[in-house]
């Protein structure tokens, strides 16, 4: 009797570079928020180890500068969503160190200046994505006391919330979402204990999801073999770059981890990448500016991280530039 394996392949050279960038000026932190607007990206919130913050950073990567904004409103947490629709920046949910929280939250940077708007209308979570497409906000997944998976739209035009088709796949809290040609892509996080290998695809003109192959290695063809189970973790940072690549990156698999892999949305497959070359950490932010993907903030046991990278997907690793 012989025995079904797979083909032996030989594994594809490992390409990319990381560059040092100018510090996040706020005290390192963890599980904190990201928006962008106009070619400006802003920060704020998380966990410094020892309290939750409310203040607010507008980062100008032309100069490479940081300028504080108006501080976050709100009661001051970690683990919370962020999006931006039309020029304005939403925050909400996440926990507080005591209770998780549903409440929301509008930015206008043109009057730096904070309102609140309609409570999300889920349960109390944190843990969870939040994405927007077109005119409206979407929050899904995340952690109540239950792992989840509903799905919601904010619409800003009537300030009101509509449930959507939940995830098709597993609940999970801790998962990345990134947004490519109207359409937003879910993927791993952690049910239970148990680290996920599905891969969904929302589409919102149809409220559908689909699902793409698994992001380990268990099918009998060789596509996944370089695969194993290094793609899946738990609270990591994902961007998506023109040319139809995103990028997975950081976070936990039994300990944090550096490793970062390229996703080719027409193909559906995933090559490896230069593993980030600053600390291995989780609970960063991953955010992106004229086509360039920079990570920041995070932690890795006891340290909170504010140093800044920018990742370079096709040049040779360079020491010199960190």
């Amino acid at each position: 009797m012989s025995s079904c394996s797979k083909s032996d392949t030989s594994s594809t050279d490992i390409i990319g570079n990381w560059k040092r960038g100018s510090e996040f000026e706020g005290v390192g932190r963890t599980e904190s928020v990201t928006f962008t607007i106009n070619s400006k990206v802003y920060i704020g919130g998380g966990f410094d180890g020892t309290n939750r913050l409310n203040d607010f950073w507008e980062f100008n990567q032309s100069t490479g500068s940081w300028i504080r904004k108006a501080d976050f409103p709100g009661t001051a947490r970690s683990s919370a969503i962020a999006f931006t629709i039309n020029g304005k920046g939403y925050v909400g949910t996440g926990f507080d160190g005591i209770k998780k929280l549903k409440d929301f939250w509008e930015y206008n940077p043109e009057t730096n200046s904070w309102k609140q708007v309609a409570d999300f209308a889920g349960t109390e979570r944190y843990g969870a994505v939040g994405f927007s497409i077109g005119n409206n906000g979407y929050v899904s997944t995340g952690y109540d006391g239950n792992y989840l998976k509903d799905l919601w739209e904010y619409a800003p035009s009537t300030n009101s919330w509509t449930q959507k088709a939940s995830l098709t796949g597993s609940k999970r809290t801790d998962a990345v979402v990134f947004v490519y040609n109207e359409k937003a892509y879910v993927l791993t996080g952690i049910n239970n204990g148990s680290y996920l290998n599905d891969f969904w695809v929302y589409d919102p003109a149809t409220n559908e999801w689909e699902e793409k192959r698994k992001i380990n290695s268990i099918s009998d063809d060789s596509y996944d073999d370089d695969y194993g189970a290094n793609i899946t973790r738990s609270n990591a940072v994902s961007f998506v770059m023109s040319g139809g690549k995103a990028y997975l990156s950081l976070g936990n698999i039994s300990g944090v981890t550096g490793t970062t892999w390229e996703y080719d949305i027409a193909t559906d497959l995933w090559i490896q990448k230069t593993s980030f070359e600053g600390a291995a950490r989780e609970g960063a932010l991953s955010f992106m500016l004229n086509n360039r993907g920079y990570i920041t903030t995070g932690h890795n046991s006891s340290y909170r991280f504010d140093d800044l990278w920018e990742f370079l997907p096709f040049a040779e690793q360079d020491d010199n530039d960190n």
